[in-house]
């Protein structure tokens, strides 16, 4: 079973082939991130017209890594949601074409879902991954943290799982963002905030955690006005200051210690829900999913208070890419799931799990 993969919900345009849900065979991406960091964020539009055009190369790139023609294909897989609606657009539509004139069954793919999968990978002779030895088992405990997720999952088998929790307001992915550009730091800021924080001092602040009423559900919200307040009264600027011109007025070492100290406490705040859910559900495998995945920081503390091996992929699988997205379309079809329309398959911008 070989699936083609596409992914376009965001700013990377990706494809890649996947055989049996554990063997990655190719993994293209085109990133238009360049684009976006003068803006400080994605400009949806600018990612929309960068996708329209790249999809072609980057799908004709990665069949040609796979050594595979369309012959070799058995089906495609797709992100239909969540995502910016622009973006997916693209990919969808680009799907939908090939799955009619190649004549190949069509999977509809959750985003969120697909970086969950992205663990099951397991062989590849691409240079430069490095992939679990193993695929995790069931039942399984998904934490997927990214700039635009933050959920907790217990998957009983595959497709059968339940939602524990998920943010109220900001992913953490997004807040670290957004604290990133409070403290000045290039984008993307995630990355940024990370690397700054290697020199800081985590416990220079005390950042809160917003308590919730749902024991698996998060907030960052405060933790991110938390660190405009600090930096405000650091700075001995009221709300009336523009906030973007508060890291001029810091130190390379104030900023550190900003950036360690939210790190530390955003990330406890996933750690201590997750931990909380192993002891109460006692899952077979935790896995970690996302681009917050590849943070060092969660991956240590994950490590240090977890009594067994978290399942990690490779950095480069945790960020959006088309392997995750054909992992979980092998999935699909291996369990017999239903294949999409490719005549009328729409977008989901808004999907959840």
């Amino acid at each position: 079973m070989r699936v083609l993969g596409i992914e376009s919900s965001c700013d990377e345009t990706a494809a890649a082939v996947v055989e049996d849900g554990t063997r990655l065979l190719s993994n293209v991406v085109a990133s238009s991130m360049d684009l976006h960091a003068k803006y400080g964020g994605v400009v949806p539009e600018i990612a929309a017209r960068s996708h329209i055009e790249s999809i072609t190369p980057v799908v004709e790139q990665a069949l040609s890594d796979a050594k595979c023609t369309w012959d070799d294909i058995d089906a495609i897989a797709v992100t239909y949601g969540a995502g910016l609606g622009g973006c997916l657009l693209v990919g969808v539509m680009t799907a939908r074409t090939l799955a009619i004139t190649k004549k190949k069954p069509l999977y509809a793919i959750n985003h969120v879902e697909g970086h969950v999968y992205a663990n099951f990978l397991t062989e590849t002779n691409l240079e430069g991954y490095v992939l679990p030895t193993e695929a995790p088992k069931f039942p399984l405990l998904a934490l997927i943290v990214s700039g635009g997720h933050s959920q907790l999952v217990l998957f009983k088998d595959h497709f059968d799982y339940t939602l524990l929790g998920q943010t109220h307001d900001d992913a953490i992915g997004e807040a670290f963002d957004k604290v990133a550009k409070i403290l000045g730091l290039p984008y993307p800021g995630g990355p940024s905030l990370s690397k700054t924080a290697e020199h800081g001092d985590d416990s220079a602040f005390k950042f809160p955690k917003a308590k919730l009423e749902a024991p698996y559900d998060y907030s960052f919200s405060g933790p991110k006005t938390a660190v405009l307040r600090a930096v405000q009264q650091l700075c001995g600027k009221d709300h009336d200051f523009p906030s973007f011109k508060l890291a001029e007025l810091l130190s390379e070492s104030q900023i550190a210690d900003v950036a360690a100290s939210f790190q530390r406490t955003a990330v406890e705040t996933v750690v201590d829900k997750t931990v909380k859910a192993f002891e109460e559900f006692s899952p077979a495998s935790v896995v970690i999913g996302g681009g917050v995945a590849a943070n060092k920081e969660l991956r240590k503390q994950l490590s240090e208070r977890l009594p067994i091996e978290i399942h990690y992929t490779d950095p480069k699988l945790c960020t959006d890419n088309g392997a995750m997205i054909a992992t979980l379309g092998c999935f699909t079809a291996l369990n017999n799931r239903p294949t999409a329309d490719p005549y009328s398959l729409d977008i989901a911008p808004q999907l959840s799990m």
